[in-house]
């Protein structure tokens, strides 16, 4: 399916200040963190599509620029408010407790319904696939939400390289296990390691993004370093972290929180303004650093690019 990448009007009032757009860019430029085309993709201007160019290639997919126009929140907020159950259920003292996590060495395992599987160093994904920057909101079920700015490349540059069989249907992802690194995964109270899935489609859609960076820099560990999956129509909790295997499914996988809760947490887990949780009414929400709540857009704002990879599913009974 051809995805319309577009973007949604929004007020002045959420576009990134141009200081702080041009500060970035030069810093990123003068690092050599991203190519010409990435930091034109970063600012918003569409890359050509050339002629003959592959499907969901680089100069097929126009660049998704600055995330329908909303300020991303600071580096400090992004880092120093995480959900992440294997360090800790308090999300104020996840950074603390992930500050000595190695991600280094690291591989990631990518096999299963494949014609080519393969181990990766993520060295090797760092420079085999081009980093772009996707400046993303990030919904959680929790009913808060931020802007970010991922450096990272499209999932589905990976998966047609692994070549799925026609059998695969879906894409699952697990997270490190590793007790002496992530205390929490001790804990007899949660199914570890942390698993999430994804439909294929969903997988191979251009919005759907392995995360690598952050702001310009090295992903930090308390956001899921090194390799991190990033679907942004989606809650956050789909977005899984530490990956170290991929694997093409034909059936659908379990994943970590429906088998902890399913009436709270769906296998789709879409942004849905008009479906609560039992813990959670989700019309509103709170984008961290504000006061005011705001409206929850469906599909957290990317309705107009992937409503149509559920056309005639009832999104209240899959959520």
């Amino acid at each position: 399916m051809k995805a319309k990448l577009m973007h949604a009007a929004v007020p002045s009032s959420e576009i990134t200040p141009e200081s702080l757009y041009l500060s970035r860019r030069d810093f990123l430029k003068a690092a050599g963190i991203l190519s010409a085309g990435a930091i034109l993709a970063a600012c918003g201007v569409k890359t050509p599509i050339g002629p003959g160019a592959a499907p969901g290639s680089a100069a097929a997919t126009p660049a998704l620029g600055d995330e329908l126009g909303a300020a991303a929140n600071s580096l400090d907020q992004i880092s120093n408010y995480n959900n992440y159950f294997e360090f800790s259920g308090n999300k104020l003292a996840v950074a603390s407790l992930a500050r000595n996590f190695k991600t280094r060495p690291w591989s990631v395992e990518v096999g299963g319904l494949v014609q080519h599987p393969k181990t990766y160093a993520i060295e090797e994904l760092l420079t085999r696939f081009p980093q772009t920057e996707r400046i993303y909101r990030l919904r959680c079920v929790e009913a808060w939400s931020m802007v970010i700015p991922w450096t990272g490349f499209e999932l589905g540059g990976l998966l047609r390289e692994a070549d799925p069989l026609t059998s695969a249907r879906y894409v699952s992802f697990t997270t490190l296990m590793d007790r002496t690194q992530m205390p929490a995964e001790g804990s007899p109270l949660y199914p570890w390691p942390y698993k999430e899935g994804l439909r294929l489609d969903e997988a191979l859609h251009p919005l759907t993004i392995l995360a690598t960076g952050l702001y310009g820099g090295a992903l930090p560990n308390q956001d899921g370093a090194p390799l991190r999956l990033v679907v942004p129509w989606k809650y956050g909790f789909k977005s899984i972290k530490a990956i170290v295997r991929i694997e093409l499914t034909e059936t659908r996988p379990e994943t970590f929180w429906t088998d902890v809760a399913p009436e709270q947490y769906g296998f789709y887990a879409n942004v849905n303004p008009g479906v609560d949780t039992p813990h959670w009414a989700q019309a509103t929400e709170r984008r961290i650093g504000e006061l005011e709540r705001r409206p929850t857009l469906l599909f957290n704002g990317y309705a107009e690019q992937v409503a149509g990879l559920y056309a005639g599913m009832d999104l209240h009974a899959n959520y």
